[in-house]
């Protein structure tokens, strides 16, 4: 199940990543839509990187009936790589929730031998998606 909170304008549909979550997981996410500026103050308190980014995930403490945690997305990221890359705002959403779910999962493209890579190409492929960015930037 999803906690949707959209702080800005942005209109998504959650349907597509409700089927996401609910094929890697039961647990509760808490998942923010933020604009730019929250998420470079976000960015910079939680990684001491002082940019906006595209997309945060913050995993909670392993617990019974615990969330598996949150994931923060920021609107404008959305709102430019879809119209940069010519897809649907929706599918660069699904993009940037499955990144954050499987960092949520304990994945890690910057440190793994490429198991998050595999694993968001075999979601981008059963859920029609395009090309993501670790997808896009592999070549």
């Amino acid at each position: 199940m999803i906690e949707l909170d959209n702080r800005t304008s942005l209109q998504l549909n959650t349907d597509t990543i409700e089927a996401i979550a609910d094929s890697l997981t039961d647990k509760e996410i808490e998942l923010i839509i933020t604009d730019a500026n929250e998420m470079r103050e976000i960015n910079r308190t939680h990684r001491n990187i002082d940019k906006a980014t595209d997309v945060l995930s913050f995993p909670y403490e392993e617990m019974p009936m615990s969330p598996l945690g949150s994931i923060v997305i920021c609107s404008s990221h959305i709102e430019e790589k879809a119209k940069e890359l010519g897809h649907a705002q929706s599918d660069e959403f699904a993009l940037l929730f499955i990144h954050g779910l499987l960092h949520l999962l304990g994945y890690d493209h910057e440190v793994d031998n490429g198991e998050m890579r595999e694993e968001e190409a075999g979601l981008i492929k059963k859920f029609n998606l395009p090309q993501s960015l670790i997808i896009r930037n592999q070549g």
